[in-house]
């Protein structure tokens, strides 16, 4: 297999490649990660300042209607009340309890 090909494509590769500088890309690495990291920790620092000072982070909540119904608690309430009541009259003796086998 002729390889020439190849040597050709990759010495032209490496001619298009002109004068590598490493210190401008890291110079250039280095600056783009520490742009990123000043956003990163100011968008941090502005989201725990505003949930520590009782504020929401995106959209606030919408208040609903509540789950249950005051009156239908009055019901349970009064139901209660009534069994009470009709415990209360079998202890003091209004009710009195017959024994059936006696």
């Amino acid at each position: 297999m002729d390889y020439s090909f190849f040597t050709a494509r990759l010495k032209g590769l490496t001619r298009s490649i002109a004068h590598i500088h490493p210190e401008r890309d890291w110079l250039t690495l280095l600056t783009l990660a520490g742009i990123t990291f000043a956003a990163i920790l100011s968008w941090n620092l502005w989201a725990f300042n505003t949930v520590a000072n009782g504020g929401t982070i995106g959209s606030g909540t919408v208040t609903a209607t509540p789950v249950f119904s005051p009156a239908s608690l009055d019901a349970i309430n009064q139901t209660f009340a009534k069994r009470s009541a009709e415990e209360q009259k079998y202890v003091t003796g209004v009710y009195r309890y017959t024994d059936p086998s006696q």
